[in-house]
């Protein structure tokens, strides 16, 4: 059973930022990577929409047989994995946007988030909001065209980088002091955001706290790997293959998947 891999799916490549963090953490356990480029973003879908895309990517990763599942999309976690959690009998691990670290650290008591649509929209998000921001201020900017963008491999173009100066201007003149991205795909703007950006502003993602807890629940479960084998990465996607493959800089194979 621990040889069995870790299941990841996401709306795209952002997940793979995700993956990342585990491989990182976990190098020996073996890993199948969805991404649903074709659906992307999840962000601007409805919630009945979003449940029934992570129906289809869990049930595919199940065939699989995979062990444990990483919904390594805010979006989908945040509007889809009660729904999973209480459906099918595996482990889930969610992403949320790390509102908590934040809102304990800052000095400013102003916090930006950059997330989705669908993200901020999500009642599990605010929750989690409404838990860690009590007497800090929260500037939500929705990056809307963000994930497309980088769907599309433009992650450092000119296009993208306007972008992100119109969507930092009110967080920087608000005088953030830590700024949360609520996407898996935003970490891979960090060195444009870090240009754009004043020095004392910290950027915080959700990654290394994802690989902690997978590591934790796996464990808990009997289920971590201990072998010291090779493992096996594998990455499927229903989009443009070469964009996953160059942001993986070519170290992982993949392979088109109809799903």
């Amino acid at each position: 059973m621990s040889t069995q891999a870790i299941g990841i799916f996401d709306s795209g490549i952002g997940g793979t930022s995700i993956f990342r963090e585990l491989h990182g953490y976990m190098p020996h356990e073996n890993t199948i990577y969805l991404a649903d480029s074709k659906n992307a973003p999840y962000g601007s879908k409805s919630e009945a929409e979003i449940i029934k895309l992570s129906i289809k990517n869990t049930e595919l990763l199940l065939e699989k047989n995979c062990k444990l599942i990483v919904v390594a999309c805010n979006t989908a976690t945040t509007n889809a994995i009660k729904y999973l959690r209480t459906t099918y009998n595996v482990p889930f691990i969610g992403i949320e946007p790390a509102i908590k670290p934040a809102a304990l650290r800052t000095k400013t008591n102003v916090i930006g988030i950059l997330a989705t649509k669908g993200t901020l929209s999500s009642a599990l998000f605010h929750n989690t909001s409404d838990l860690f921001s009590n007497g800090i201020k929260v500037i939500e900017q929705v990056g809307e065209g963000i994930v497309q963008l980088i769907e599309a491999g433009q992650t450092n173009s000119d296009e993208m980088k306007t972008l992100l100066e119109t969507y930092m201007k009110p967080m920087i003149e608000a005088d953030i002091d830590y700024l949360v991205l609520g996407c898996t795909h935003y970490p891979y703007l960090i060195p444009m955001l870090l240009e754009i950006l004043p020095k004392h502003i910290k950027i915080i993602d959700s990654g290394i706290a994802v690989a902690k807890q997978t590591k934790a629940i796996l464990e808990q479960h009997e289920l971590l790997n201990n072998r010291t084998n090779i493992p096996k990465n594998i990455f499927y996607s229903n989009g443009n293959v070469n964009i996953l493959r160059s942001i993986l800089n070519e170290e992982f194979d993949v392979e088109y998947l109809d799903f």
